[in-house]
């Protein structure tokens, strides 16, 4: 009798993930909730139609695992690309203050004509990054080792 591979037979690797449609952004999405990061990280590349965040992202994927041996849930450093970006816009965003620091709590693509549309970034506190795409290409890679949460708590959201 064969058996399908598990979650946990893969080990503890970084993440090293892409989206080239809505499906795949909603997993990248659930796995960048609650990732923080100061304003200074956020840079645009407009000659390589690039747009890339250096996030502290909080490590979903290994809260059960946490939870299971009594230990600190983690976050780790992750890089989140957005490519094809052709203008980005945002809302409720403090551009003055490079210290700013800012909660993503979704990633979502609006589909306009053809491949073309928009990526959202969806900020707490009512902010937004618009960017309008070509194409949807999303990459989210971790870039450091985890680390323990400084909070030594999993994000919460009350209903």
């Amino acid at each position: 009798m064969t058996q399908d591979a598990r979650f946990e037979d893969g080990g503890d690797r970084p993440l090293n993930l892409g989206a080239l449609d809505g499906e795949d952004l909603q997993v990248l999405s659930s796995l960048t909730q609650d990732a923080v990061f100061p304003a200074s990280e956020m840079q645009w590349l407009p000659k390589e139609r690039r747009f890339a965040v250096l996030l502290n992202r909080f490590r979903w994927e290994d809260l059960k695992a946490a939870e299971l041996r009594k230990r600190t849930v983690e976050r780790v450093q992750s890089l989140l690309v957005i490519d094809n970006v052709l203008s980005v816009a945002s809302q409720g965003v403090a551009r003055g203050d490079a210290d700013t620091i800012l909660s993503l709590l979704s990633i979502a693509f609006e589909p306009g004509e053809d491949a073309e549309g928009a990526v959202i970034l969806t900020l707490a506190g009512d902010g937004a990054i618009r960017l309008k795409v070509e194409a949807l290409e999303v990459s989210v890679k971790d870039v450091t080792r985890p680390y323990m949460a400084v909070s030594r708590n999993a994000p919460q959201h009350p209903e």
